[in-house]
């Protein structure tokens, strides 16, 4: 890797990687600051009010050299205030006073650079021209100020949240200069797009390093993210052969899933949530907190389990790292004192989920962990023959929280999903089942990549929306995926349905074309399952599902290379279309479609009620469309027709993959 290079200019510095210019700093114009704040927080189920009561921000005007570590102060005559050590292509910065608390730094901008990453962004996948704080928290319902869902969702308890609210934030940028940047904190920060001269990075911290990357291609640039990050383990075959039901209805819901295979559906797994039992409350069915199977609910589940295994099929469930305070397991949690505490009190920190409160495993206590490890995902779930479940709420970790190890709550907030993703990867492979049993994810930070093997999108209004509806899959998918998250997908149908929000036929078929181009095709029964369709209660919605899925299904051996390369090399499935059309500069802009590997282009209808769709088709490739068999060149806008079964979806003429993308299209 190229290494970061100083040049003294003018009584101030440059920094160069790889012939790029990096950071201009001189004393007329900064670009690095320090400073004191002290932070507001206010938590309410997940949703933050942050602001920041700043009181000073500092100037570093001037900096002397001592080899490769740069001192800064604010003139000529003061004391340094901050150091920065050059490590090869690492900046490290150390503050003298450890009363600074805030952190600025301003990299060069070029007039048409774009830029991409951030985490996974459900608004926006170029990133250029905006603010994006990076704060794992719940997404919001509507995320648009300007739509009245989103103003019923805030009144109703600050819910509505905005373009830049994620689940999965993390402070790393690719830009098109072909060069990436990541800071290693856990604090607070953000990343500001808005100046046309330079990209602010701000941190309520110190950070640990800023971090660049550079090649001369993209495919390498992801390669070597994905290396720092970590890659997740491949994705089983049987993820990827076939539909995952969700279905949250007991012992109902073996004989629905039975009705929908006989409908024709190539099923490979059986998702039910609701084996620990429901829970009802105003936001609608929940689950009850308390992670042991629930009899009554589903009796004989071991061996319901295993007869289906006999069959190919796996079941999954859910898992989250919260207890709820009338079940069992929050009753051995306290007695082992596993529980993370008050600041104040030595009695466990209560969360209020919706009319139900429950309290925090602490993972960073070392008993705690392997005993949630252990005795809760390794006992109760995996020994029982479940083959995945969905790990949810890693980011409603509450900053005024007292920790086994002393980790300050604003630090450990961002650092709480990696550290539930490890303590499910542990718990799987001391069974033996890494790359067999999928837990499935939507909170993350850097280093998630690691141990989760499979990222979902979080809670979709069950729509059409810009901010929160079926688009807003694609752009997370593409955005995460840059960083080293090679597996991702979605709630097919959506999950949020609120304020009278309720599917269509429509949104589920539309979305059950997108989930058969996604590398796992799972549905969701949502939170208000009785107020919405499902894929069982419309006959032409059911009879679409169940071909989808064999079109899935039939996609298993393309995907299973797609997986290989992704171990190989990192790269995800889902890419954005400049990933490999680089000198097609049209393709940089596109955030509605993706490449499925390198050989298939799908574009999802993400409007109601059309029949046609606009596909851009990138330069450097002759495409076939998969249903007519009509080629298109490159570097080409058309409007293909794209009926209900015909989802725009083309294909290299010159894929190996041919012959199969051939048959898919009769099926």
């Amino acid at each position: 890797m190229d290494a970061l290079r100083l040049v003294a200019i003018d009584g101030g510095f440059d920094l160069t990687l790889d012939g790029r210019l990096i950071v201009r700093h001189r004393p007329d114009s900064p670009a690095l600051f320090v400073g004191r704040g002290r932070p507001d927080i206010a938590m309410v189920r997940g949703n933050f009010d942050i602001s920041d009561r700043l009181d000073e921000r500092i100037a570093l005007r001037h900096a002397t050299f001592d080899g490769a570590r740069i001192a800064l102060a604010a003139h000529a005559d003061a004391p340094p205030l901050l150091y920065l050590d050059l490590d090869g292509a690492t900046l490290r910065p150390v503050a003298t006073d450890p009363a600074l608390n805030r952190f600025w730094l301003r990299i060069v901008a070029e007039p048409d650079e774009q830029l991409w990453g951030a985490g996974e962004q459900l608004s926006y996948f170029g990133l250029r021209g905006r603010r994006f704080p990076l704060w794992t928290s719940e997404p919001g319902v509507g995320r648009d100020k300007a739509s009245a869902i989103t103003f019923q969702a805030d009144v109703a308890g600050q819910g509505g949240g905005d373009y830049w609210n994620t689940n999965y934030p993390q402070p790393t940028w690719l830009s098109s200069r072909r060069y990436a940047l990541h800071v290693e904190t856990t604090a607070y920060s953000a990343f500001d797009f808005r100046d046309p001269a330079f990209h602010e990075i701000e941190a309520w911290a110190i950070p640990e390093a800023i971090e660049w990357f550079a090649a001369d291609r993209f495919v390498d640039l992801v390669g070597q993210l994905s290396t720092r990050f970590g890659r997740p383990p491949r994705l089983p075959d049987w993820a990827f052969s076939g539909a995952i039901l969700g279905l949250k209805d007991g012992e109902r819901s073996f004989a629905r899933m039975e009705a929908i295979i006989a409908a024709g559906a190539a099923v490979t797994g059986l998702w039910c949530e609701d084996w620990v039992g429901l829970r009802v409350t105003s936001f609608g069915k929940r689950l009850f907190w308390d992670w042991t199977a629930n009899e009554a609910r589903y009796p004989d589940l071991r061996a319901r389990i295993a007869a289906l295994a006999t069959r190919g099929i796996r079941f999954l469930g859910y898992v989250n790292p919260y207890l709820a305070i009338d079940g069992g397991l929050y009753q051995e949690a306290l007695a082992a004192g596993h529980l993370a505490l008050k600041l104040d009190a030595d009695e466990p920190y209560l969360v209020d989920f919706g009319e139900f409160d429950c309290g925090i495993v602490d993972f960073t206590s070392p008993a705690a962990a392997d005993w949630f490890a252990e005795r809760v995902i390794g006992q109760e779930m995996l020994d029982l023959g479940l083959a995945g479940w969905m790990a949810d709420f890693g980011e409603y970790l509450p900053t005024d929280v007292r920790l086994a190890n002393g980790l300050d709550g604003m630090l450990a907030h961002n650092a709480w999903p990696t550290i539930w993703a490890e303590i499910n990867a542990r718990a799987v492979a001391a069974r033996g089942q890494t790359g067999e049993a999928v837990f499935f994810m939507r909170a993350g930070f850097t280093g998630v990549s690691r141990y989760c093997p499979l990222l979902w999108a979080g809670d979709q209004s069950v729509d059409f929306s810009r901010h929160d509806g079926i688009g807003t899959v694609i752009r997370a998918a593409l955005s995460s995926g840059l960083l080293g998250n090679a597996y991702h997908h979605s709630d097919l149908g959506g999950y949020t349905s609120l304020f009278g929000n309720v599917r269509t036929p429509g949104l589920m078929m539309r979305w059950s074309e997108l989930s058969a181009f996604s590398p796992v095709m799972r549905s969701h029964e949502g939170n208000r399952p009785d107020e919405n369709l499902q894929l069982d209660g419309d006959p032409q919605v059911l009879d679409h599902f169940a071909r989808m899925s064999r079109i899935h299904a039939a996609l298993a051996p393309y995907v299973a290379t797609l997986c290989d390369e992704a171990v190989a090399t990192g790269l995800p499935l889902q890419r954005p279309l400049f990933l490999h059309h680089e000198a097609d500069p049209n393709a940089f802009a596109v955030d509605d479609a993706f490449l499925y590997g390198r050989d298939l282009l799908v574009a999802p209808v993400l409007e109601a009620d059309r029949i046609d769709w606009p596909v851009y088709l990138p330069a450097g490739a002759e495409w076939v469309h998969l249903w007519s068999g009509e080629a298109f060149g490159g570097g080409t806008r058309v409007t293909i027709g794209a009926t209900l079964g015909a989802p725009p979806v083309f294909f290299r003429a010159d894929s190996a993959m041919r012959g199969l993308f051939a048959e898919i299209s009769d099926l």
